[in-house]
């Protein structure tokens, strides 16, 4: 007689492996399908290994460019790619050992292999059938490839082999200039390759607010990055040697060499061999599986999450949808407010943004006013050497009601959560601007962006 739960999840990355965890703690008997290590891509080829290299990558650049003007005098430093690689292998093992821990501390079952449906309750994970009264699917993304650029994941790469070059390249192209390009083409620009980025639209990050988007890209070139808009890569050659592009912008063709190509434009859902068609489930337009309000799909008792249902491919939000799933399969009322989940571009310095870009909240009709405040201006930025940026709230004119919050600088990660505290409880500019910030802290150029939108500015 096959072995029987109140769910099975199928994938184990920030949707999965927090789905299962939340399951467990209501009292339903869980399971957790994984064919590759705990953690999915997130933990294991995306979030956490990317971070791990951007921050040795940061140190490094630091002391070479920075230290001196604090006074600390270093000879030529050096760095050791082994070692960082090494490094990042180590942090990824440790979070897959604990998302292992994790599981048996709640009674997690993880059901090892590759899970596919057989029908609305039951699920084969190898050559094994196991029962089942409700179903979550959580099987992330991959990455989109280009049909004249395959990757092989040693010369040409999607994230997956970025994180794992045996050296770093002389030159790099990066295809694609949005979140996961730059935060990768920065890394190794910092250890001292040459890149260069082709990117389709007339800006970078083509999802973040245009004044965001400008300042990022300045502070980006001036690090020795260098960006080719509105462009498209319509061929592509290998020699030993080098792998050519043949780039187009306005009717005009060029070509670009480089010992790496980085191929980053975007992710797709990952659907293959789930089983969908055992039991007639469509899927969108664009490879979605859809959902209703309660992440059901057209079958009640199977739902889906994370990467494999329409939204931003975001770990933080697949979490969330995580837990909610969770407490409305165990008959709880959660809430998920889109709004206010953030973005952060992991750089140096780093973006985050939360709610309405102005270009969003103009194109959906809303009277607004906004704020921006520099960091050149802020005391703590001063003091540490980190001046470059500013910060922007977005607030109806009418309501006073905060929209949106957009910070381009040094920690915009961590500054960004009293942003999303704001957008969450609908906060207005005046009750933001007369929230008292520690001085000196980075956090008071939000207050200050906000008194700006008041046109109550006090340092600027």
């Amino acid at each position: 007689m096959a072995q029987e739960f109140d769910v099975i999840i199928i994938g184990s990355g920030p949707a999965g492996y927090v789905a299962a965890i939340r399951c467990a703690q209501l009292g339903l008997k869980t399971a957790c399908v994984e064919k590759g290590p705990l953690g999915g891509t997130c933990l294991n080829v995306g979030c956490i290994p990317s971070k791990a290299l951007l921050h040795s990558s940061e140190l490094y650049y630091s002391m070479n460019h920075h230290f001196a003007e604090h006074g600390v005098k270093v000879e030529k430093a050096s760095f050791d790619f082994d070692q960082m690689m090494k490094r990042k292998n180590n942090v990824v093992t440790g979070f897959n050992q604990g998302i292992a821990a994790l599981f048996k501390k709640n009674k997690v079952t993880h059901l090892e292999g590759f899970g596919q449906l057989r029908s609305p309750t039951t699920v084969l994970v190898g050559e094994t059938t196991y029962e089942t009264k409700n179903i979550i699917l959580a099987t992330g993304s991959e990455p989109i490839s280009l049909p004249f650029l395959p990757i092989d994941e040693k010369r040409i790469v999607s994230s997956t082999g970025a994180l794992s070059l045996e050296q770093v390249p002389k030159k790099m192209l990066v295809v694609g200039a949005g979140v996961i390009g730059v935060e990768l083409g920065s890394v190794y620009s910092r250890l001292g390759s040459e890149v260069s980025f082709v990117e389709f639209l007339p800006k970078i990050c083509p999802t973040m607010d245009e004044t965001i988007s400008k300042t990022f890209q300045k502070i980006l070139e001036k690090q020795g990055l260098t960006f080719h808009l509105s462009s498209k890569v319509i061929k592509a050659e290998t020699s030993p040697e080098e792998i050519t592009l043949t780039v187009e912008k306005e009717g005009k063709t060029s070509q670009m060499g480089a010992n790496v190509v980085l191929c980053s434009i975007g992710r797709r859902p990952y659907t293959e061999n789930l089983g969908l068609e055992n039991l007639d489930l469509k899927l969108t337009d664009k490879g979605f599986i859809p959902i209703n309000g309660r992440f059901q799909t057209q079958i009640p008792n199977i739902y889906a999450i994370g990467d494999i249902v329409d939204g931003p491919m975001l770990a933080h939000k697949a979490s969330e949808e995580g837990v909610a799933v969770a407490e409305l399969i165990a008959k709880e009322h959660p809430t998920i407010e889109y709004m206010a989940i953030p973005n952060v571009v992991y750089t140096d310095p780093e973006v985050a943004a939360v709610g309405l870009t102005e270009e969003e909240a103009k194109a959906l009709g809303r009277p607004i006013k906004t704020g921006s405040f520099p960091f050149k201006t802020n005391s703590r930025a001063n003091c540490t050497g980190q001046e470059e940026g500013l910060v922007k709230v977005i607030a109806d004119e009418k309501t006073d009601i905060l929209l949106g919050i957009h910070i381009v600088g040094t920690h915009a990660s961590e500054l960004i959560a009293e942003a999303v505290l704001a957008i969450e409880k609908k906060t207005t500019t005046l009750e933001l601007a007369n929230t008292c910030h520690a001085h000196p802290t980075l956090s008071e150029s939000i207050k200050e962006a906000a008194l700006a939108a008041l046109g109550r500015a006090i340092h600027r």
